[in-house]
């Protein structure tokens, strides 16, 4: 008889350092990576992505003490209230998270929804000395085109999950992963609220991303998949056109999982932003 596949979830929770912070009115949980003395790296995620699902680039990244929280209706961060999952909502989440944290100087890095995040967090917040990674953001908004990802197939890809989904059949979304990337979402995708995801979504298509893009200044760069239907080509042209003074990066043969889809493209670009020998 075959015995069952180890859990990728048990193990990277094993590796971890776990930490439960009260910050802005929830719990929230804080997985850290890496060895002491490490630059501090803090990652805000994406809309269903639990802080595990961070791990396998931190392993990328040694250089780095590499900290993830869950955003709030994620993980092990606790539920909000119905209409409160607005970038307002999480840029004070992150805002809170990283005082209590008490690091010096991070390098703040945000994929997706997380990269939404940490650019609403930069205009409201004193951050001359924090370098800002923006990976992949959504530049959907008023009067745009949608988020190439429904509503629907989030919440459905939730219904699975919860019901016991397989590796297989998230491989339907994300044909290109690793087998244990597929393996760690199937353990892990439950553990989104979908009250928290549909609202995410909804702001995805209502909150404005460009007039928060036009305000960022200082150590800003924006690293964006060749083939992401999330950042297209006539965004990337109006990016460059609206803030000329922040970098684009592109990543070829990567979509918007950029790190999932193209690991060593993603650390060569993060690592040469941020002046990190290539180890």
């Amino acid at each position: 008889m075959t015995a069952p596949p180890r859990s990728p979830r048990d193990e990277i929770r094993g590796r971890a350092v776990h930490r439960t912070i009260p910050a802005n009115g929830l719990e929230h949980r804080v997985l850290t990576f890496g060895a002491e003395g490490g630059r501090d790296l803090v990652f805000v995620p994406g809309i269903t992505s639990p802080a595990e699902t961070a791990e396998f680039i931190a392993q990328a990244l040694p250089e780095f003490r590499f900290h993830v929280p869950d955003l709030r209706g994620r993980g092990g961060t606790g539920r909000a209230r119905a209409g409160e999952y607005t970038l307002d909502d999480y840029a004070a989440d992150l805002a809170a998270v990283l005082t209590a944290l008490e690091l010096d100087s991070p390098v703040l890095v945000g994929h997706s929804l997380g990269a939404r995040i940490v650019a609403r967090w930069a205009v409201r917040t004193p951050h001359d000395d924090v370098p800002l990674v923006l990976v992949d953001p959504p530049t959907s908004g008023p009067g745009r085109d949608p988020y190439p990802m429904t509503a629907r197939s989030f919440l459905t890809q939730l219904d699975e999950a919860r019901d016991g989904t397989t590796p297989d059949r998230i491989r339907h979304y994300f044909p290109h992963w690793p087998d244990r990337e597929l393996l760690l979402r199937a353990e892990v995708l439950g553990d989104c609220d979908p009250t928290a995801v549909a609202e995410s979504h909804r702001g995805f298509e209502t909150e404005d991303f460009f007039e928060i893009w036009d305000r960022l200044d200082g150590d800003v760069v924006l690293i964006y998949g060749g083939n992401s239907p999330v950042v297209p080509p006539a965004a990337v042209d109006e990016l460059a056109a609206r803030n000329p003074s922040v970098p684009l990066v592109r990543v070829p043969d990567a979509g918007h999982m950029i790190p999932w889809d193209n690991l060593p493209g993603f650390v060569r670009a993060l690592r040469s932003h941020l002046g990190s020998p290539t180890l």
